[in-house]
């Protein structure tokens, strides 16, 4: 198994990129009309939802890289390329089109399911996500390691369920600045494990790059 350190990296990054905090304005506007008991409802479809895609990419990622002949390096350099250009619109809070567009927040408000779509998929386990987990599931090759990444899926998931039952009394204890103050602090700590999948990632493509050092 990986040093426990490493795995609380897994759990940060997915925690950074799902953003269950900075969903909370989104979750709110399109439950607006919808009783408490919807909203618990929507909430626990939403983080069901989460968990379901998560395992399946930690399943299935493999599988997938090898039908399309992609290797682990290549796919953690994408992978960190689209975390860092992730972190950088959390930076400058920007709204980011890789997990969501206005057109689909837009049509969503007349879906009865919007705990799958759009808030599950794409708006918490969207592209970011669904590569930090295919990175991580495959950095070791044993049932513990897969055991231990299915818990920090399970974590991650359980935040985001609470996050969401919560949602009135976070958003009026934070407001929006606070909101705004942590999603950038998430949006850094995103930023740096980008740098680290690109720079193992070129490490493994090109390993004359760690010999010259």
């Amino acid at each position: 198994m990986l040093h426990w350190n490493e795995y609380l990296q897994l759990l940060a990054g997915l925690i950074s990129v799902v953003n269950p905090i900075g969903a909370i304005p989104t979750f709110m506007a399109l439950t607006d009309s919808r009783s408490v008991k919807d909203k618990q409802r929507i909430a626990f479809i939403c983080a069901c939802s989460v968990c379901v895609v998560l395992h399946i990419a930690l399943i299935a990622g493999e599988p997938i890289l090898t039908f399309f002949s992609i290797s682990l390096p290549a796919f953690r350099v994408a992978g960190g390329i689209l975390l860092m250009l992730m972190g950088i619109s959390m930076l400058h809070v920007l709204p980011d089109r890789s997990k969501h567009t206005p057109e689909e927040v837009a049509e969503s408000y007349t879906k009865e399911s919007i705990g799958v779509v759009p808030l599950a998929i794409p708006l918490l386990s969207g592209p970011g996500a669904i590569s930090s987990t295919i990175v991580f599931a495959h950095m070791e090759n044993s049932w513990s390691h897969f055991l231990t990444v299915s818990t920090v899926i399970f974590t991650v998931s359980s935040i985001v369920l609470i996050a969401m039952w919560i949602a009135p009394k976070i958003a009026s204890f934070m407001g929006s600045t606070g909101i705004n103050v942590l999603t950038r602090v998430m949006g850094l700590l995103l930023t740096a494990i980008s740098v680290e999948f690109i720079t193992k990632g070129l490490a493994a493509l090109f390993p004359a790059l760690t010999m010259a050092q």
